[in-house]
């Protein structure tokens, strides 16, 4: 019998690391939190990637997630699809930009590949911050896919604020130490 329901276990610790409602005040504290997580994630046997969603005013944290591809076995489950899925769910809509007074962030450890990229299009955030930038994550081997060079002002003509190298090296450095302990580099075909 084929299972017809999508099911992703968030892992339990990700609760208690990131409660909801905790408030972060500025974009280094919201990073810290989200390489924090990619970084715990790793120590938890997923991959080297966290992300978390704020009301960019107050710095409320809506939802986080890290990247579950592995023990999910599903692609699609980077940690800014987790989170960016967890705030829609607990704000009951697709559309975060959906109301005036909605205003969140998608902060994530890294820059979003081409997946990433389009999902904080369609989930409505108003703004993006990054950490490790694409070509830390491809130095290792990660495959980012096409997204565009001049992805920056895609979104922004798109109406989303996008702030970069937000505690860049330390981000980058959860992924190094990822690969450099054996963590596999999943890319489609294992290329």
């Amino acid at each position: 019998m084929v299972d017809d329901r999508l099911q992703l276990d968030i892992p339990g610790w990700l609760e208690a690391m990131a409660p909801r409602d905790a408030c972060m005040p500025d974009a280094e504290a919201r990073m810290r939190l989200a390489v924090a997580l990619a970084d715990a994630n790793v120590a938890h046997g997923g991959g080297p990637f966290g992300a978390v969603v704020v009301e960019r005013t107050s710095g409320r944290l809506v939802a986080s997630g890290v990247n579950l591809v592995e023990p999910a076995n599903l692609s699609i489950a980077h940690a800014e699809v987790v989170a960016l899925s967890l705030a829609q769910q607990r704000l009951g809509s697709y559309d975060l930009g959906g109301r005036p007074e909605w205003d969140y962030e998608l902060v994530t450890s890294a820059e979003p590949c081409i997946q990433c990229f389009g999902a904080a299009i369609w989930a409505g955030v108003r703004s993006v911050v990054c950490g490790a930038r694409s070509a830390d994550a491809e130095a290792v081997g990660f495959d980012e896919g096409p997204k565009p060079a001049d992805w920056v002002a895609h979104l922004e003509a798109r109406g989303i604020a996008v702030h970069r190298d937000v505690l860049r090296n330390e981000a980058a450095q959860v992924i190094r130490d990822y690969v450099a302990r054996g963590g596999a580099v999943y890319n489609a075909r294992g290329s």
